[in-house]
């Protein structure tokens, strides 16, 4: 077994803890790889908050980059090479994959919070704790399978490899390829956390037109104009489906990154007809919203569901290194606050309260 590592671990009943966890080496198929920096997600909130359930121990964390420390047989990766981790690790073998969509990869075992093989490589006082979205990515070391490791330029700030690794893939990848916005169309993005400036920040390197970006946080509204905003809206004292009829006559796009039921019910009055309606925020598991079915099939409206940002991260994710790399993405201004470990507390309360950029835990 490697030495042992801090870790941030969700346990039921009890929330957020620190233990020590040990780590085993990596099998036929897996790297280990040291976390350098992993970004603090509204996805690891869903399961401190219990929007998602889980009654098993999470080390916590899915967006990180780091570095290559060993690797099992077959993996055709080294020691020593730079990689972001993607949360959603494809089996690149069923009819999705096949298809081109890893994003919908329905052979994954991702999302079950367990490696390939249904295990898990943490263990702490003799207990199994287990891997979020197959990374937990708040300890110090991980193994992964190599599916789930991109490499990328040695150039690349830990950071910003971190938030490639969901918040800006997301983001970007829903305006470029779930909505496939052309030049001088029109958007509003509901939300400016890190996935809904992402959304800014991927608007306008497609082109588009006027973008509005709605959130409570002044701080937010102005982070969200340097990445590209033309308009900025408080959502507590403007209705905003009435602004957005007013002066746009409707928008293109309606992109929720948020995952709030309320707000999801609100796009398609946003948006002009033959418009469509992008849910890229992740609500609560069972969460139900209302919508004028008449309204949507009269006016040719679209709902669009919005995974990973549609994204091959094989292939997206060093796509935006070298956009970044080139200066063509100011993804540097993503990042917030950067905290130790024992500090996620905190970067998870000022998560949940809506305040700063997007926060970086570092082992």
């Amino acid at each position: 077994m490697n030495a042992t590592t801090p870790a941030v671990v969700f346990e039921p009943g009890e929330g957020l803890t620190l233990r020590e966890v040990s780590v085993r080496e990596p099998r036929t198929g897996e790297l280990a790889v040291e976390i350098r920096a992993a970004g603090v997600c509204h996805s690891d909130l869903h399961i401190l908050n219990g929007d998602w359930p889980e009654d098993r121990p999470l080390v916590l964390g899915h967006e990180a980059a780091g570095i290559v420390t060993a690797v099992g047989d077959g993996v055709d990766l080294e020691p020593g090479d730079h990689v972001v981790l993607s949360w959603f690790a494809p089996c690149g073998r069923c009819d999705r994959c096949a298809s081109g969509k890893a994003w919908l990869c329905t052979g994954t075992r991702a999302v079950e919070n367990v490696l390939p093989d249904g295990g898990t490589a943490f263990r702490s006082d003799g207990e199994e704790l287990w891997p979020f979205l197959g990374l937990g990515a708040f300890t110090g070391s991980v193994i992964v399978p190599r599916s789930a490791a991109v490499k990328v330029a040695s150039e690349l700030p830990f950071e910003v490899g971190a938030l490639l690794g969901c918040a800006v893939t997301t983001g970007v990848g829903a305006a470029v390829n779930t909505a496939q916005v052309r030049p001088g169309e029109t958007a509003v993005v509901i939300g400016c956390g890190g996935v809904g400036l992402a959304t800014v920040m991927g608007l306008r390197l497609a082109g588009a037109g006027t973008v509005v970006a709605v959130d409570l946080s002044a701080e937010r509204r102005a982070a969200a104009e340097r990445f590209g905003a033309t308009v900025t809206l408080d959502g507590a004292t403007v209705d905003v489906p009435a602004w957005c009829q007013e002066h746009l006559g409707g928008a293109d796009y309606a992109f929720e990154a948020v995952g709030s039921p309320r707000l999801i019910e609100q796009l398609p009055s946003m948006i002009r007809s033959g418009g469509a309606a992008v849910v890229v925020g992740m609500p609560p598991i069972g969460a139900k919203v209302q919508l004028d079915a008449f309204e949507l099939a009269d006016q040719g409206k679209r709902i669009l569901g919005c995974n990973y940002g549609s994204s091959v991260a094989a292939i997206d994710i060093p796509r935006l290194a070298d956009l970044f790399l080139a200066g063509r993405l100011p993804l540097d201004e993503l990042v917030g606050t950067t905290r130790p470990l024992a500090e996620a507390q905190l970067a998870f309360d000022e998560l949940k309260a809506g305040i700063g950029l997007r926060g970086i835990l570092v082992p």
